[in-house]
């Protein structure tokens, strides 16, 4: 019988470290954070600035000029897409009609995009929000907001102003002590 590690444990933070050190050196990645978590099997472009205790899922696919602010998650499947062709140019096939300069796409701090939610180049995504899995979004989101569908529209806010103001304040502190998601399996390991 194998014993599951704690995520709470120095180990497994160690651990956690080695592994995230490892994935960063081997893609490059000189703009990521020691604490930023990049899948390997993620396709990331080498400038991507990624804060701290950023999370990037398996098979998501970032092209050049992203920002992810510290404790955002982009779950499996995520894809930064489009701005890369010219289409206006009649007489002239797309293929051939080169590309436009390539805007920057910003992904604020502490905000979640769920598994394949599709974000077009050159938007930006405020702090604190929350993206439903498959979601494309087209236009900037505000702030503390969760947004869902195809395309993505405002569903409602995430907190309260006065909720809204503590959460703030959280995201412009620098001594924040990880702690990890325990899953109910651990929990119960632990538990008996």
């Amino acid at each position: 019988m194998t014993t599951a590690l704690s995520r709470e444990s120095r180990l497994y933070r160690g651990l956690r470290q080695a592994r995230n050190l490892s994935v960063i050196a081997r893609k490059g990645l000189r703009s990521v954070h020691r604490t930023a978590y990049i899948h390997p099997r993620s396709v990331v472009a080498r400038d991507l600035q990624a804060d701290q205790y950023v999370f990037v899922g398996p098979g998501c696919r970032i092209p050049p000029l992203v920002r992810v602010g510290k404790y955002s998650m982009l779950a499996a499947d995520v894809a930064i897409v489009g701005d890369d062709h010219r289409w206006g140019d009649p007489g002239v096939p797309m293929q051939f009609a080169g590309r436009p300069v390539p805007r920057p796409t910003a992904v604020g701090a502490d905000v979640w995009l769920g598994h394949g939610v599709t974000l077009m180049r050159g938007v930006s995504v405020g702090d604190g929000s929350i993206v439903a899995a498959g979601a494309v979004v087209t236009h900037d989101i505000p702030p503390c907001e969760i947004w869902a569908g195809v395309p993505a529209r405002k569903l409602r806010d995430r907190f309260d102003a006065a909720e809204r103001r503590t959460h703030e304040e959280m995201l412009g502190r620098s001594d924040i002590a990880p702690s990890f998601a325990v899953d109910r399996t651990e929990q119960d390991l632990r538990h008996g």
